[in-house]
């Protein structure tokens, strides 16, 4: 049986070109995904020779399809465990023997700031500097790579959803659910205080769930429209979007991709009743440099729901389209013991 592999093995967006001129349907040798476009392993020899150089033998270490699943989400479809993804990779290389040994990622030796780096940033603007900072960090580099986050807001939902907690009985009017004047904008996770952002979640659960309701509060859901040719960053699993076959230094990448994770769990960090304003600080500074960047707003997990939000650097852009009022009935609660 000749064993040819899909685009759905590697679920990577910047590969699946490779599967355009294919004259082979049916169905995966590897995945088992039916339908598809079919090619031979070894048509991807070179690339994924590049992406392993990136790595050096350790004993310590792990398999690299290990590393390209953890680094890069590679072989992220549930069917392509560790046997199968080595088997594939095995069959891309044209090695039985390497899939087998252990790796450790190369270090860069570019000067591009490390993880370290965004840390040293943060303490900075917390509790050193605002406005004009000494820290080093190589905000051009983020700056490309913010690039390749880009999202289409059609790729992500048509309808957006805001909620607010009731002070009686009366739902709010459409525009009480748009962000709030210049002059009453208190600082949020993205926006400094005095300056506006528009907080959209991507379901009505998640939007309830921002505001951590107590059972009995009455809530007004907001469903809204934006303009589909925004552009928006998506740190939600920087992992996950950029793809290691776009540029050329995969070393340098690597280390960049897990700057931009922290990034996001930035935005995702729960943040605490007791959290002081500038513990808001970094996140803020991060949104103003994507906006600065000529983004309209960024996109990332939520820390209480199971969906995602939007923070929208242009509030006005919105449209409320519905309005719902609703009680809360019940909060849950999940916890974990402390050592």
């Amino acid at each position: 049986m000749v064993m040819l592999c899909c685009p759905e093995c590697f679920d990577d967006r910047t590969i699946r070109i490779e599967w355009e001129h294919s004259g082979n349907t049916g169905c995966c040798y590897f995945c088992g995904a039916t339908d598809q476009n079919l090619i031979h392993p070894e048509a991807l020899k070179s690339k994924f020779e590049i992406l392993s150089d990136a790595y050096f033998p350790d004993d310590s270490g792990k398999l690299l399809v290990e590393w390209f699943k953890s680094d890069w989400g590679l072989f992220s479809n549930p069917r392509m465990d560790i046997a199968n993804a080595s088997r594939l990779l095995a069959e891309i290389l044209d090695d039985g023997d390497i899939v087998r040994r252990r790796f450790a990622p190369i270090k860069s030796l570019t000067s591009f700031s490390s993880v370290q780096g965004w840390y040293q940033l943060k303490e900075e603007l917390k509790h050193t500097n605002r406005f004009f900072l000494s820290s080093q960090f190589d905000f051009n580099t983020i700056k490309k790579l913010i690039s390749l986050l880009e999202i289409e807001v059609d790729n992500l939902s048509r309808d957006w959803f805001r909620s607010r907690i009731q002070i009686d009985t009366a739902p709010f009017p459409p525009e009480q659910m748009l962000a709030p004047p210049a002059k009453l904008a208190s600082h949020g996770r993205a926006n400094p205080a005095g300056i506006p952002y528009l907080y959209i979640a991507s379901d009505e659960e998640t939007a309830a769930s921002e505001l951590r309701p107590h059972t009995g509060d009455l809530m007004t859901i907001a469903k809204l429209s934006i303009p589909s040719q925004l552009k928006l960053v998506d740190l939600r699993d920087p992992r996950k979007t950029i793809s290691p076959f776009e540029l050329e230094d995969i070393s340098e990448l690597r280390n960049a991709v897990e700057v931009l994770v922290k990034l996001g769990e930035e935005l995702t960090r729960p943040v605490l009743r007791h959290s002081a304003a500038y513990d808001y600080v970094p996140s803020q500074f991060l949104c103003e440099f994507i906006k600065n960047c000529g983004f309209d707003g960024v996109c990332y997990r939520s820390s209480v729901g199971n969906g995602f939000n939007v923070a929208l650097f242009k509030p006005d852009c919105a449209a409320v389209t519905q309005l719902s009022s609703f009680v809360t009935h019940r909060v849950v609660v999940e916890m974990t013991a402390v050592h």
